[in-house]
């Protein structure tokens, strides 16, 4: 982790390039206090990113609360080295779909096909009874997600840009893909890299486009093979036909239309459920994407524009007329028509007050950052500058209001320990066994992010046993809190908890046997679970 003063000349270097502080989106007034207590500038580090580090709080307080904010709303700005430093092991990041599909997911798929030919174990034997050569081309293909997930408990512990990981992980929660089927696997890495990242406080058309198009998404929900009904094509005598399917994937495959896609775009993705769409609307929206399919689906092929299998005819969508003859238009027409819909705009607002506020978001400011997406065309920065500045955001009854995910509490307590991460795959063991596997939420809804999801007794005690893990150096590849110059109870307490314990947790901690477990016990406390 980066320490305070390099902090402090990465925030000097970042005002220095922007000249000025960033003012908030016109009209929206400021409601960040000028001299703010630890206890809120706490809440902003929980909310705004993964927890407080050590010694954060007074960083913040020399900088100014309103500095920091206006900083994390320009990520790009931020120099984040120390991040990038421990990336640059992870080899597979930077490759392209094609070259993770040749250099690791092909060579599994057909190392699995060769041994359903020979006598070998069934698929879900254990990885010690197979063949060797099986054993190396899944050990292979496992790397490449096994690298996204430690880059992603890497990014969130260590990156100086913490608003910008919480972002991607809201939006790759909001358009969420399951690397469990098929070959959706492959195109994850490019998926989070090259249509989320670069877009998470950006327009939100543009991403919606980049997520259209996306083969990871196309994909997931089947949309690759969605093609319009026989008669509705441009030229039916050179109409492409399915190929003939193997056995083994007739039963899934999907002939003529498919509305998932069409469907989930609607009900997940902008409007929401009661957004005003009808069957009909569904129907039509299909028909609008017919023909965005992939080339080479299984091999790492990117997006492709199939106009024979795309429906050409005039559509209706939301009471908005499509030409006919428009092509792939069609779908960019309807991406038009949903990124700048009324309902769009609180359903995202909705999403992001519960993210950033409380799990019941309270209306006035819904209102007003659904105003802000409307008047500024979707700017996501803006909505998200409105609620980080607005009265709800710094009211007393939204701090503690939200229970951390597993993620942002494994996150959390490394970054409240200081604990160095020289291999985060144990932590990404941690977050799966806790009931959050990375990448692999299976329906679109993705995550729940309200407090009941994640809160029983069963989930409490495992969060004790992986602090306790974590403050006796029992997490391989991370180096124990305990040890050196890292925080003690009395440092924790200060810092990430701003003092702001129950005379119970107090007295809980008290009567540990050493610092190792007063630390674990304050991981554990139910100050710790909440943000």
């Amino acid at each position: 982790m980066l320490t305070r003063g390099v902090r402090f000349l990465n925030t000097a270097f970042a005002v220095a390039v922007a000249g000025t502080a960033v003012l908030p989106a016109s009209g929206i007034r400021t409601a960040v206090p000028e001299h703010p207590d630890d206890k809120t500038i706490v809440h902003v580090l929980n909310r705004i990113g993964f927890g407080p580090a050590p010694g954060e709080v007074d960083w913040i307080r020399r900088v100014g609360l309103a500095r920091y904010l206006d900083q994390q709303l320009e990520p790009e700005r931020i120099v984040d080295s120390g991040v990038a430093s421990r990336l640059s092991t992870l080899r597979t990041l930077q490759q392209s779909s094609r070259a993770l599909a040749q250099g690791y997911f092909v060579p599994a798929m057909i190392e699995r096909r060769r041994a359903k030919s020979v006598d070998v174990p069934a698929p879900g034997a254990a990885m010690d009874a197979r063949p060797a050569p099986e054993r190396a081309t899944m050990m292979q293909e496992r790397e490449v997600l096994a690298e996204l997930a430690e880059q992603k408990i890497l990014r969130a512990a260590y990156s100086e840009r913490q608003l910008q990981e919480v972002m991607v992980d809201f939006w790759f929660n909001h358009f969420n893909v399951f690397a469990g089927k098929g070959a959706t696997r492959i195109y994850l890495t490019e998926y989070e890299r090259d249509a989320i990242r670069p877009n998470a406080l950006g327009r939100f058309r543009t991403l919606l486009g980049a997520i259209a198009e996306s083969p990871a998404m196309l994909f997931y929900l089947d949309n690759w093979e969605s093609a319009a009904p026989e008669g509705s094509r441009p030229d039916d005598r050179r109409r492409i036909r399915p190929r003939r399917a193997r056995p083994a994937d007739a039963a899934q495959r999907v002939r003529g239309l498919n509305e998932n896609y069409a469907r989930e775009l609607m009900e997940l993705h902008t409007v929401g459920v009661d957004g005003g769409y009808t069957q009909h609307d569904v129907q039509e929206v299909a028909r609008a994407f017919s023909g965005w399919t992939i080339a080479a689906p299984r091999q790492g092929g990117a997006f492709r524009f199939e106009p024979r299998m795309h429906d050409d005819g005039e559509k209706v969508v939301l009471g908005h007329r499509i030409r006919a003859g428009g092509g792939r238009s069609d779908g960019e027409q309807v991406l038009d028509i949903l990124a700048a819909h009324p309902a769009t705009a609180r359903f995202v607002a909705t999403k992001l007050v519960r993210r950033f506020v409380s799990d019941a978001p309270p209306a006035p400011l819904v209102e007003r950052a659904s105003a802000v997406y409307r008047e500024t065309g979707g700017n996501i920065r803006d909505v998200v500058r409105a609620i980080l500045t607005s009265p709800e955001f710094f009211a007393p009854d939204a701090y503690r209001a939200k229970v951390k995910t597993p993620f942002e509490f494994v996150v959390s307590a490394v970054r409240a320990t200081a604990s160095d991460a020289q291999n985060a795959l144990p932590l990404v063991r941690a977050t799966r066994e806790l009931g959050m596997p990375l990448y692999y939420c299976q329906p679109p809804t993705g995550y729940a992010d309200r407090a009941d999801a994640w809160v029983n007794t069963g989930a409490l005690l495992n969060r004790m046993n992986f602090a306790v893990a974590l403050t006796t150096g029992d997490v391989r590849g991370v180096a124990s809190s305990t040890g050196g110059a890292a925080p003690g109870v009395d440092a924790i307490t200060r810092d990430v908890l701003a003092d702001d314990v129950s005379a119970v947790t107090r007295s809980t901690v008290a009567r540990a046997t050493g610092p190792a477990q007063g630390i674990a016990l304050l991981l554990g406390s139910p100050e710790f679970q909440r943000k």
